[in-house]
């Protein structure tokens, strides 16, 4: 199952940074939905393709078998937003971490504006809509998994280059 967004056309076209280990060291892990949310496990497979795994029910878990380094990614079903695990972007399985807690980030006042008037109005009528219009623009630029995907490859460049530096 492919994750909503452009797939393999990812932006830039460059190899990902992000991609889960190739191990055979059993990492298993309780996947906790703390969210009122569906909850759409999403586990970067080992070329940094995101692999998405059945939904997780609002306030349920389940045990997953994984394995050490392997990356996973929340995602709220519905709209695609992010989610926090144990309050980080992205899960590292490893044999000592057992559980996964799934929870909503604190999202700023005009992110969650735009999440409501996205689930109350349809994407051709958001320019009907009598608002400023910088915010049609940020209106039509919905969640995605790529973009994410992106900007952590980047964050993860720049500190490993600061790390190297140090």
């Amino acid at each position: 199952m492919s994750p909503p967004g452009p797939g393999p056309g990812r932006p830039g076209g460059a190899e990902p940074v992000l991609r889960s280990v190739n191990t055979r060291e059993l990492s298993e892990v309780v996947f906790n939905n703390h969210s009122p949310r569906y909850v759409l496990p999403v586990w970067l497979d080992f070329e940094g393709q995101p692999r998405c795994y059945p939904v997780l029910q609002p306030r349920t878990g389940r045990v997953m078998r994984s394995y050490r380094g392997h990356l996973w990614l929340f995602r709220d079903a519905g709209t695609n937003d992010g989610l926090l695990v144990n309050q980080q972007e992205l899960f590292v399985a490893a044999p000592n971490v057992t559980k996964a807690d799934i929870t909503l980030p604190v999202f700023t006042l005009k992110e969650r504006c735009l999440q409501v008037v996205r689930s109350l109005v349809s994407p051709m009528d958001y320019r009907k809509l009598d608002i400023v219009q910088s915010l049609y623009d940020e209106l039509e630029d919905h969640p995605d998994i790529w973009k994410d995907l992106q900007r952590l490859s980047l964050e993860r460049n720049e500190a490993l280059r600061n790390k190297i530096l140090e």
